[in-house]
């Protein structure tokens, strides 16, 4: 008992979860189904009692009335003749009983079967049954009255016979018959319930996708502010005062507190960035000062006091490096634009390539520079290519091969820095260009800006930047694509030319720097 209580409890759970599952439509559609099909099918219980009650209750009546008339149609026919008693000359009973597939008998007093409407018995069909049926053979009744044998009603009654005597009259009528008709009341009831429930499930589904439809709205309204990102849009209000539009003034509500809250996180922001960009700003002017102090002390110091001045100056420079950085990333955080002119690629990557210095001295560095003309801020652009080489040379071993190149193609400069090291970490490489993310190669010595800088540069020009893999596992790409002039500047294009000789010559040497 207690497994099949726990059976029947999770079968309750899984139907109640499964009820769950559903779509909301599908729920007040279902119930409202099950609601008719309760309904009706209770009324049509009802109507079945009533009607097999009332069906049953003529045919009984109908085999009464028609005992009844054969009863005073044979009264006067039925006679002895000559002491026998001979019902087929003097009636055809077979003209009685044919219409209602009745059966019909006739037995005297002694209990003897006098006559009936055939005296063959042979198979009958009689109308409802699957299969013809042998003539029943019914016993001589002791009292007339009304019951049921053999599957048919039965009724009894006393005939008198001429000249004197009386005989026992048998009328029944075949069960199939009011069967047959019960069966056809009972599958119209079944089939009205069941089309009445369908019609409530259809109606249902409708009804309710049109109760849903404001929700619908909402719903589309909802995903057009995700796309726009765009709080301020109005949500529609359906025409009823009701719980759908207390939930619209609800969720406008709610945007409008959540767009006041993004403004003033967007102003704490913005003012932090500005703090930023003007603090840094303002440490470089100090900076430079105290650099040029500290260089004028490490060329007349000597011994120990040289030594910690040294120490100094390179931290000094290490500092106004990353305070640099700091201020070209508060710069694009706070989307202020350096003044932008026509910049050859080429040129700036030569000048990159000749401060790398010795940073690339363990690596073969090949540059191959064409004209690309860029409208940007040279030292934005000068920062790009120097970071990206410094981050090749930083994180692959020594005798690695760096390569650099610059063209256009299309409507596109591009600016391309491979190298053949081991490549990227597989967990770094979604993370590469976030700030503060630091490689394994250079001991985390840097401060992790390097291609943030990249990015930001890159994005403040309107152009992307990208990383790929050349080989399986083996080597980095990163491919700069910004938006190429329509052409040269005029003060530029010699400068222009005899720096792309330089760096072709560069190529074909592949000297080391």
């Amino acid at each position: 008992m207690e497994s099949l209580g726990s059976y029947i409890r999770s079968a309750a759970r899984a139907t109640f979860s499964a009820y769950r599952a559903l779509p909301i439509r599908w729920r007040l559609a279902g119930g409202s189904a099950a609601l008719t099909f309760v309904i009706l099918a209770g009324f049509a219980a009802i109507v079945g009692v009533l009607t097999t009650r009332q069906v049953r209750g003529q045919f009984n009546d109908e085999v009464r009335s028609a005992a009844e008339q054969l009863d005073q149609k044979l009264s006067h026919r039925l006679k002895f003749n000559g002491g026998s008693f001979n019902c087929n000359r003097t009636v055809r009973l077979s003209d009685y009983a044919i219409v209602e597939h009745a059966q019909i008998r006739i037995f005297d007093n002694s209990g003897d079967l006098l006559c009936t409407q055939d005296r063959t018995q042979k198979q009958v069909k009689i109308k409802g049954a699957k299969a013809p049926i042998a003539t029943p053979d019914f016993a001589a009744p002791e009292t007339p009255g009304t019951y049921e044998q053999f599957a048919y009603r039965v009724e009894v009654r006393k005939l008198g016979v001429q000249p004197s005597g009386e005989v026992m009259l048998l009328y029944a009528r075949p069960l199939s018959d009011l069967d047959h008709t019960l069966g056809r009341v009972r599958f119209f009831l079944l089939l009205g319930v069941l089309a009445g429930t369908v019609l409530a499930l259809l109606a249902g589904l409708a009804t309710a996708q049109r109760a849903m439809r404001p929700i619908a709205e909402l719903t589309d309204a909802a995903r057009e502010i995700e796309r726009t990102r765009d709080p301020r849009r109005r949500l529609p209000h359906p025409e009823a005062e009701d719980q759908v539009a207390e939930l619209a003034l609800t969720l406008e509500g709610m945007l409008g507190a959540l767009d006041a809250a993004r403004a003033e996180t967007q102003g704490m922001l913005d003012r932090q960035r500005e703090f930023v960009a003007d603090a840094s700003h303002e440490l470089r002017t100090p900076l430079t000062s105290v650099l040029a102090n500290l260089e004028l002390l490490t060329e007349e110091l000597r011994g120990e006091q040289a030594d910690t001045a040294e120490a100094a100056l390179r931290s000094t420079r290490r500092m106004r490096r990353l305070v640099g950085d700091l201020l070209l990333l508060a710069r694009a955080d706070a989307e202020r634009v350096q003044p932008h002119r026509p910049t050859d690629l080429a040129e700036v990557l030569i000048e990159a390539a000749a401060e790398l210095g010795p940073m690339a001295e363990e690596h073969e560095l090949s540059i191959e520079p064409q004209p690309a003309v860029v409208s940007g801020a040279r030292d934005e652009l000068h920062r790009l290519v120097l970071n990206l080489l410094e981050n090749a040379a930083r994180h692959t071993p020594p005798g690695t091969q760096i390569s650099a190149s610059s063209r256009t193609e299309g409507d596109d400069a591009m600016l391309t820095v491979q190298d053949d090291g081991p490549g990227i970490p597989p967990e770094l490489q979604r993370r590469v260009f976030d700030r503060f993310v630091r490689g394994g190669r250079d001991g985390g010595r840097g401060p992790g800006l390097g291609l943030s800088i990249v990015r930001a540069v890159a994005e403040s020009h309107g152009g992307i930047v990208s990383v790929e893999t050349p080989t399986a596992g083996t080597g980095t790409r990163f491919v700069i694509r910004l938006p190429a002039e329509n052409g040269m500047p005029r003060d530029e294009a010699q400068p222009s030319q005899t720096s792309t000789t330089t760096g072709s010559t560069m190529g074909r040497r592949r000297s080391r720097s």
